[in-house]
């Protein structure tokens, strides 16, 4: 019989033992069945149209083998297609998509970062990606932060790069993420040289350049690029200028580690060199760059990008050196003026503070008598006059709060500390002290304060009023005795105490303030950080939530929203918000899931543990669910609960709701149908995003629930 199939020549000792095995990682390999298990060959050194996490592309240069990827010549022809993406040239590395020998898209020089230009190649809550140098390779990988997604990077028949997971539902099949060429601002060279792109469809020039083809741009044809406004003389007077937030451009030179100034004073003793720039391409302090011949394949980035200097006619040099005068010059009489201004009106504005101080001190005499009567300075919404909150000043807040001594203290987190309080009239009060440093600005605080102070509902915490003195700035809020459900639930003395009929109450009320916040208010608001730690207990247990620093007002026709910051806690997060920056009230439906889970339980989704398996919280539900053995998740503390049907209806609602697609999670509307109205169907639950590997391997818990203000900030890919 003839050979099917046959490795490249492998050179092999004579007691070798070979095995062909598969790993769990997708790689196919022949190794040594001995002591040492030495692997010989292996499939990931010659990836097909697929890289899968933790696959190599790049190089081993140590025999010069160059590992890439090839797209099939058809969805239903797994010959080798025309388009390639691979890590080159191993002398200053990009990468690069190609169509036969021609380049489309290109992304580098690494810049000890990322890619430059890459913005969505770089690491996200679901992967992070690696550059690695060394003597024997140069490769770019990918190594997932959470396993329970099952994903590929694939190179499509038609040159898309795209980035896929498994849908593991009825349909099964891959899910598009993310289409990483997606963007016409990164087409190879697509505003010619020295020419930047701006925006979908847009290029500019660089300052000093002008059109080559005026007529030509004109017509929205920008391939031919640009010219300089002053040709070069070199050896008399060029020099170099600064540009911001731009994306390297091609055919960059590696020159090894310089300073900036020897780095410049290299690329201008070359006549050919029209650039340089500082960047740490190895990651080994190589850090010296330059560009011979006209710069190519240039974009510009708002927020971001890279710093590189361009040779400038000496002549371009003067015309900048004049504009920077004039603009000084403007500054200079700005200044004058500001200044005349300030002086002729420092009478008037000595005299205000004067006034102002003792009106101050007038009222901090009073204020105990303004507490008992109901009568408080207010702060006012420049938006809508008719907002007035209570403002409190220091020295009542510090009486209160027994100088914010550790015994007051009853929460720490990332945008502060909260303190237990009590006013002389005997109200107690709950401080929420915004440190210097917070995560948390003056603008979520004031979006905190306005948010809070005009919804008004039984399951919301009440904001009584607000400190802003000095470098301090505060909220004071209702005192609720039982603080955070997250301190009741996971402690096993004080969860016993909740009986299955004090956590449905607890669901329902947590619900009822959720469809407040999406539908029955006058604003329609996101939280983006419901867990438990942000739901307060009264002393009859009823829910409130809390913290609505990051919160967001949604139109009313308005479906969803986008941020390239997430800010939120891992394990609430859905998958839409954690992974593209996604949100809607269906991200909060998510998160509502995941809590009603946990009460149900009384354990934490990212720490939850299991004996005979690695799946998280709604891992472990929904195979109980399948299993058709729901009760089990049941907190052992709940003896007996009043009713199992009531049971398994809030864990088919929770499921309803943590599942992978917003499109498929109900609206807070329907959901409090569902918990309320036993006679109602209900739908069957697909599998939930987030589900199968334990998140405590994998992030650092140990203070990400300690109190009632966010803790955890994650950054995702920006999606365009």
């Amino acid at each position: 019989m003839g050979t099917i199939w046959s490795t490249d020549g492998l050179s092999l000792t004579s007691n070798f033992t070979p095995v062909l095995q598969l790993l769990d990682s997708g790689n196919l390999v022949i190794r040594d069945d001995g002591r040492n298990k030495t692997i010989f060959w292996e499939s990931f050194d010659f990836p097909t149209d697929t890289l899968l996490p933790d696959q190599k592309l790049g190089w081993r240069l140590d025999v010069g083998l160059n590992r890439l990827i090839r797209s099939w010549k058809s969805s239903e022809d797994p010959l080798e297609g025309e388009y390639s993406f691979s890590l080159d040239p191993p002398e200053s590395p990009q990468l690069v998509l190609r169509s036969g020998s021609r380049k489309l898209f290109r992304w580098g020089p690494y810049d000890g970062t990322t890619f430059s230009g890459g913005t969505t190649l770089t690491s996200s809550p679901l992967f992070q990606t690696m550059f690695v140098s060394n003597s024997d390779e140069l490769y770019y990988k990918y190594e997932l932060l959470d396993e329970s997604i099952l994903s590929r990077f694939v190179i499509s028949p038609t040159g898309l790069l795209q980035y896929l997971t498994w849908k593991v539902d009825i349909s099964k099949e891959w899910n598009l993420l993310v289409t990483f060429n997606s963007d016409p601002c990164d087409n190879y060279a697509k505003c010619g040289q020295y020419g930047s792109c701006y925006s979908l469809s847009s290029c500019k020039c660089l300052s000093g350049f002008v059109p080559a083809s005026p007529r030509d741009w004109g017509l929205v044809s920008f391939s031919g690029g640009c010219r300089r406004k002053h040709e070069l003389n070199c050896g008399h007077g060029d020099g170099f200028v600064k540009y911001n937030g731009l994306k390297f451009p091609d055919d960059p030179v590696v020159w090894g580690n310089y300073t900036n100034h020897d780095c410049e004073a290299k690329c201008s003793k070359n006549c050919s060199c029209m650039a340089y720039a500082n960047v740490d391409v190895y990651g080994n302090g190589s850090r010296c760059v330059g560009w011979i011949g006209d710069l190519v394949d240039l974009k510009n980035f708002p927020n971001g990008g890279d710093e590189i200097h361009i040779r400038m006619a000496r002549a371009e040099l003067k015309s900048i050196a004049s504009a920077k005068r004039k603009h000084l010059t403007v500054k200079i009489v700005s200044v004058v003026a500001i200044i005349s201004v300030l002086l002729l009106s420092g009478g008037a504005m000595w005299y205000l503070g004067w006034f102002i101080r003792h009106r101050r001190k007038d009222h901090i005499g009073q204020t105990s008598k303004a507490q008992q009567s109901g009568s408080f300075q207010y702060v006012e919404d420049d938006q809508d006059s008719g907002f007035q909150l209570p403002l409190y000043d220091l020295e009542t807040i510090l009486l209160a709060c027994n100088n914010f001594s550790e015994r007051n203290k009853i929460g720490q987190g990332g945008f502060g500390s909260v303190y237990k309080g009590e006013l002389s009239n005997g109200q107690e009060i709950a401080v929420k002290r915004l440190v210097e440093k917070s995560t948390q600005g003056i603008e979520e605080l004031k979006n905190e304060i306005i948010l809070i102070a005009k919804l008004q509902h039984r399951n919301l915490v009440k904001l009584l009023g607000c400190c802003i003195e000095g470098e301090e700035t505060m909220l004071v809020y209702e005192y609720l005795p039982n603080k955070s459900l997250n301190n009741f639930i996971y402690d096993k003395p004080t969860r016993k105490q909740l009986t299955w009929r004090k956590r449905y109450h607890i669901i329902k009320g947590i619900a009822r303030g959720l469809l407040y916040l999406h539908q029955d208010s006058r604003l329609r608001i996101i939280h983006r950080d419901l867990k438990t730690s942000n739901i307060l207990l009264d002393s009859e247990l009823n829910p409130k939530i809390s913290d609505f620093g990051i919160a967001r007002i949604f139109g009313t026709d308005q479906i969803q929203e986008m941020t390239k910051r997430i800010i939120g806690t891992y394990g609430y997060m859905s998958p839409e918000y954690a992974m593209n920056g996604h949100y809607s009230v269906k991200s909060d439906v998510y998160s509502f899931g995941v809590i009603v889970l946990e009460i149900i339980s009384g354990q934490k989704n990212w720490a939850f543990h299991h004996p005979d398996h690695d799946l998280n919280l709604l891992g472990h539900a929904w195979m109980l669910w399948n299993r058709r053995r729901p009760l089990e998740i049941l907190d052992p503390t709940v003896l007996e609960p009043s009713s199992g049907n009531q049971v398994i209806r809030c864990i088919h609602v929770a499921l309803l709701c943590v599942q992978q697609y917003p499109e498929d999670r109900p609206k807070m509307s329907t959901v409090y149908a569902m918990l309320s109205y036993e006679s109602m169907d209900l739908p069957e639950p697909r599998e939930p995003g987030f589900c199968r590997e334990s998140y405590n391997k994998k992030i650092d818990t140990s203070a990400s629930d300690s109190s009632t203000v966010n803790e955890v900030t994650m950054t995702t890919m920006g999606g365009r």
